[in-house]
């Protein structure tokens, strides 16, 4: 079966680092781009469609940010479309504010998309739907079906979940719509050691992914959203899953 391909461009949560740029990982075949982090500099060179959708888990600057990049990024990779994704209230916020003349002067060559209204939309072939998570401000989990090169009508879609930015879904409906994924990218800001931190600030620990994935059963798991200043480590919990499971760094790229 042939496989498909995300290239992380950004793992990093809240800052980047010297090895680390923040949240933005890019799907080349279906030209999906997960959150706009710093790390959207890498992408000019990966782009192999004429369009781009830019799907947004929320409006924290770690996620956001680099769409002010968009102008030098079109420049040395033009494609006809841009779209991107996101809650009403999150799209108004970034253009009111990151746009605001006083701060960036020069509209950027998108389209702005609400998902509100629809629980499923088409990007160019791949299925996106959504669901909302707890974290400060809210944000949404996304799951894409799409489908692999060269496969016939026949053949399954690839799966892929990610769900960053979030204290860790885990009742029986999310849980639902979790499973079976070919690929589950969830965040993991936190070692267990800080769960507290975690808890108040809105985001997951180790012990909760692992858990997540044990019922949800994902094909492999990579834990993304990485602390830059503490560098997470798996050790003996990884092996209660019956899934590889991977830290994403900056530059790596996982099939699925």
């Amino acid at each position: 079966m042939k496989t498909l391909e995300v290239h992380c461009l950004g793992t990093a949560g809240y800052h980047p680092n010297e090895s680390r740029h923040t949240s933005c990982y890019f799907l080349p075949k279906s030209g999906v781009l997960l959150d706009a982090g710093t790390g959207i500099f890498r992408l000019p060179k990966l782009i192999e469609t004429d369009h781009l959708d830019i799907l947004l888990s929320h409006a924290h600057l770690d996620h956001v940010v680099g769409l002010t990049f968009l102008l030098d990024i079109l420049h040395q990779r033009p494609v006809k479309d841009v779209r991107v994704w996101g809650q009403r209230e999150k799209l108004a916020a970034i253009r009111e504010h990151l746009f605001h003349e006083s701060l960036f002067p020069v509209a950027i060559p998108v389209t702005w998309h609400a998902i509100d209204d629809q629980s499923t939309c088409d990007l160019h072939g791949t299925e996106m739907s959504w669901r909302p998570q707890e974290h400060p401000g809210g944000s949404v989990a996304y799951r894409l079906h799409t489908p692999r090169p060269k496969s016939s009508a026949s053949d399954p879609p690839a799966v892929l979940v990610y769900a960053t930015d979030t204290l860790g879904e885990d009742d029986p409906e999310s849980l639902r719509w979790m499973s079976g994924a070919d690929l589950l990218m969830h965040e993991c800001n936190f070692d267990n050691q800080n769960q507290k931190w975690a808890e108040k600030t809105g985001h997951c620990y180790l012990r909760k992914v692992l858990d997540i994935a044990g019922q949800t059963k994902p094909r492999r798991l990579l834990l993304t959203h990485i602390n830059p200043i503490a560098e997470l480590e798996i050790g003996d919990e990884g092996q209660s899953l019956d899934c590889p499971i991977e830290i994403a760094t900056d530059g790596l790229s996982v099939a699925f």
